[in-house]
């Protein structure tokens, strides 16, 4: 079997892939782990709902497989290290959601940078053309935000740590880069869409964020726990942060006990940043090109695994294959050469580039995002 599909796709990408491949349409196996786990003996790649658990143990039915691709956004419940001991790619449509995501965070911001009761009385708002706004992260989206930032006259400051300030992409995309500190001092809006690693926990705490700009909004489709709760809350009771948005929450940060419980002027949503029927139809296309892609060019021969451990655990791969995991992260313009730590000289701390391994493809800001928006080009 060439393609297993758990995730329900359009008819349209469901057609050309059973046009080019031997596919299997199976929603069922969503609710049943332990079918799924069974089918996995003769399937080369599988389009899998956030539901299903890809980890060794499950990989370890699968000799065959080669890749799994993920429609909705995030990778939880993905063990993107047993992946990549595995040879496995993770594809994604990352870049297929970055139109939506920029006009949600440009929204937010409007939202609350225009009037709002306070105090019994209506405060005075701000406009996008007189505010310096602050990117945390040059995710794809950063691109179009800045497109369309600029047309409202908006001054754009940037801070990526796997930039150097003196990447060219900065001047490609119009933004001034600074250090963290000094953006958090100056912008009057922050948009955070800086990838999650776990190295990044609690970034956004108590170093940064007593000293960002009183009346400062934030938006962020980062992980929450891109935040430190308590430094978050302070900010926001203390009043110094105006307001913020946080559309990535996870489970449980808002009950009772918890900092940022009833914590004022906090917006929550749950990933609507980049859920669209457009981005849907874009982020479909944009997997189902790639695993074609895939499946074209490998042939179905089993990989190596290792012999069960002494105590009963599954069986585990054989030695690191580098999986890759499609869709963009930030990029460098000068792909040949690591970026050096970022602004280590203004007195922010660096911090170690993620350790992301990429298709080549994947490295060109434009090459995702042109293959999902040219269905037809297939």
């Amino acid at each position: 079997m060439d393609l297993l599909i758990v995730e329900p796709l359009e008819n349209e990408v469901l057609q050309w892939l059973q046009a080019r491949h031997r596919v299997r349409l199976a929603p069922e196996l969503a609710r049943d782990p332990r079918a799924f786990r069974q089918t996995l003996f003769n399937v080369r790649s599988a389009i899998l709902p956030a539901s299903l658990r890809v980890d060794a143990e499950s990989l370890s039915f699968a000799p065959l497989l080669r890749a799994v691709g993920r429609i909705d956004p995030g990778l939880e419940n993905i063990d993107l290290e047993a992946c990549a001991r595995s040879g496995i790619e993770i594809v994604r449509g990352a870049a297929a959601t970055a139109p939506a995501e920029a006009e949600f965070m440009i929204g937010a911001l409007i939202t609350m940078l225009r009037p709002g009761a306070g105090g019994g009385r209506v405060t005075a708002g701000r406009e996008l053309a007189s505010a310096t706004v602050g990117l945390i992260g040059l995710a794809p989206a950063a691109r179009l935000m800045s497109a369309m930032l600029s047309g409202f006259g908006s001054r754009l400051i940037g801070y990526d740590p796997t930039l150097h300030a003196s990447d060219m992409l900065w001047g490609r995309w119009r933004i001034e880069a600074i250090g963290l500190r000094e953006l958090l001092e100056t912008a009057d809006a922050v948009c955070v869409q800086l990838p999650y690693y776990s190295r990044y926990q609690g970034l956004l705490g108590e170093r940064y964020l007593p000293q960002c700009k009183p009346g400062q909004v934030l938006v962020s489709t980062s992980h929450s726990a891109l935040f430190d709760e308590a430094a978050l809350a302070m900010a926001l009771r203390s009043g110094r942060l105006a307001s913020a948005w946080l559309d990535s929450v996870e489970p449980g940060l808002l009950d009772e006990g918890r900092p940022l419980n009833l914590a004022p002027n906090l917006h929550t949503s749950s990933r609507l940043a980049g859920y669209t029927q457009e981005s849907r139809v874009r982020s479909v296309w944009a997997v189902a090109q790639r695993l074609d892609e895939i499946l074209s060019q490998t042939k179905p021969i089993a990989r190596d695994f290792r012999a069960a451990g002494a105590n009963g655990s599954a069986a585990m791969p054989g030695p690191p294959l580098h999986g890759p995991v499609s869709g963009p992260a930030p990029f460098s313009a000068e792909a040949e050469e690591a970026p050096p730590e970022a602004d280590a000289a203004d007195g922010d701390e660096a911090l170690p580039t993620p350790e992301v391994i990429a298709p080549d493809d994947a490295l060109k800001p434009d090459a995702t995002a042109e293959r999902a928006a040219d269905p037809a080009s297939r």
